[in-house]
């Protein structure tokens, strides 16, 4: 009986838990929503709570307080859905000084999550990802 040792373990091409899979300020990873967002944020946003899961609407609220509640609401829920590490401070920061990027970064978390998970056949989760596949190469309008 021979012993193979594996010395270099398979990378996916999403982050694992504990990363966002892409960074704040990667937008030109996907200038379609770059686009999109540029030219209609509030619209945008509504589509990218709808595929998290939550009423639509919900980023209306945005406007009403300094801290936008949505925001942090969708950051928080997108890291608690895949494990990535942060914290409350990190999402009310990125809500207020970096909105537009913030809600960019949670879509494209959003497709390569799903994306990822379509490509692997792990039957144990779908129901998890059930509402996300749907995104799998297109953009969120």
């Amino acid at each position: 009986m021979s012993r193979h040792v594996v010395q270099l373990q398979p990378q996916s091409g999403v982050q694992e838990a504990g990363q966002w899979s892409t960074g704040l300020c990667e937008c030109y990873k996907d200038i379609g929503d770059c686009c999109f967002a540029l030219c209609c944020l509030p619209v945008f946003t509504c589509k990218v709570t709808r595929a998290v899961g939550a009423c639509p609407c919900l980023p209306l609220l945005d406007c009403i307080g300094c801290v936008p509640p949505a925001s942090l609401a969708m950051r928080a829920s997108v890291r608690e859905r895949y494990g990535i590490q942060g914290s409350v401070c990190s999402d009310c920061l990125y809500g207020c000084c970096c909105y537009p990027l913030s809600w960019l970064q949670i879509s494209r978390e959003l497709k390569r999550r799903a994306a990822s998970h379509a490509s692997s056949s792990t039957s144990s989760s779908t129901a998890r990802y059930t509402a996300l596949t749907s995104l799998q190469g297109a953009h969120l309008v």
